[in-house]
């Protein structure tokens, strides 16, 4: 196995460092496309895996003024490597986050919620009664666009695969606020039509998988409609008929929250709105953790195991 749980000395306080004690770390799929050796970053190894995850500072050098000791903190930007219990990292990486949001909330906000709170800000000027589709809706950044779409008055239809446990699923993301949730298979039958007879046809649509998926959502999107892709589950190409591109003008786009960060890195401003509206829906209880199963950190196995089995609807998170 590449992974394994190794004691390591805690490297000494600089002036500008910040010693954190983790408290939790949620397993993502591009924390295990890093480990693969398939995703765009690629840690020097031996590196520490993790890229996401809360932690509380213990202690700060002499030159750092943003943080104390007692503050909540999450990481700036990827590759911290956030599976450990303790680590020192430079102020700069670390992100303050107020201490009265739930510490699973904290440990999965700097990922999913952001992705899905700019996905539905950048691309398309949505108003209230607009509608957007996505497809693995049940993902962490599925569960946020339905819940961020449902605060700012937006419908959702949502793409899920057929599953065993379907009713279960649909009810769980009815009760995120899902307007509705429909098979991959149902994307190409006629009674789509119904839907499309109370709310209007989407401009946006989010899509991670790829492959057929993808053809048969952006069939459903208005003329100058937007397709963002995020992710690739399906790992197969997105393919678009040539008359989605002549005669509905269909726009393909791409986004990638660390390339977000990195082209914001100057714009403290923008960051701090969303993360201060990211917040907000959390304390007004319009946002909450994804699913998620608890695992201790010397159960790492099980958790990675469990995050890679296919129709996984509970995050693994890692307390530590």
């Amino acid at each position: 196995s590449l992974l394994r749980l190794k004691d390591l000395e805690v490297a000494e306080l600089g002036d500008s460092d910040v010693h954190v004690k983790m408290l939790a770390a949620p397993v993502n799929p591009a924390d295990i496309n890093m480990i693969q050796g398939t995703y765009a970053i690629l840690s020097p190894l031996p590196a520490v895996g993790g890229n996401e995850g809360v932690g509380e500072v213990l202690e700060v050098g002499r030159r750092v003024a943003s943080l104390k000791p007692g503050d909540r903190v999450i990481p700036a930007g990827a590759g911290l490597g956030t599976w450990r219990t303790q680590g020192v990292f430079p102020e700069e990486m670390l992100l303050k986050v107020p201490s009265d949001i739930p510490v699973l909330c904290a440990a999965t906000l700097s990922v999913n919620p952001c992705t899905a709170y700019r996905m539905l800000a950048d691309f398309e000027t949505l108003a209230p009664g607009d509608s957007v589709i996505q497809n693995a809706a049940n993902s962490g950044v599925g569960q946020a666009v339905i819940q961020i779409a449902k605060a700012s008055g937006i419908k959702t239809i949502n793409v899920v695969r057929d599953r065993p446990d379907l009713p279960k699923l649909v009810e769980r993301l009815m009760a995120l606020g899902a307007d509705h949730v429909v098979t991959e298979e149902m994307l190409r039958k006629p009674e789509m039509k119904d839907i499309f007879k109370s709310i209007p046809k989407p401009r946006l649509a989010l899509n991670c998988v790829g492959g057929k998926s993808t053809t048969d959502m952006l069939r459903h999107l208005q003329p100058k409609g937007t397709v963002v892709t995020y992710g690739g589950m399906a790992k197969q190409p997105v393919m678009v008929p040539v008359s989605a591109f002549i005669f509905r003008d269909l726009r393909l786009r791409g986004f990638w929250m660390t390339q977000w960060r990195k082209d914001h890195a100057q714009d403290q401003e923008g960051l701090a709105s969303m993360m201060d509206a990211v917040c907000q829906l959390i304390r007004r209880g319009q946002l909450t953790a994804p699913a998620c199963t608890e695992v201790p950190l010397q159960d790492y196995k099980a958790a990675l195991e469990a995050s890679m089995k296919p129709f996984t609807s509970s995050k693994q998170i890692l307390l530590l």
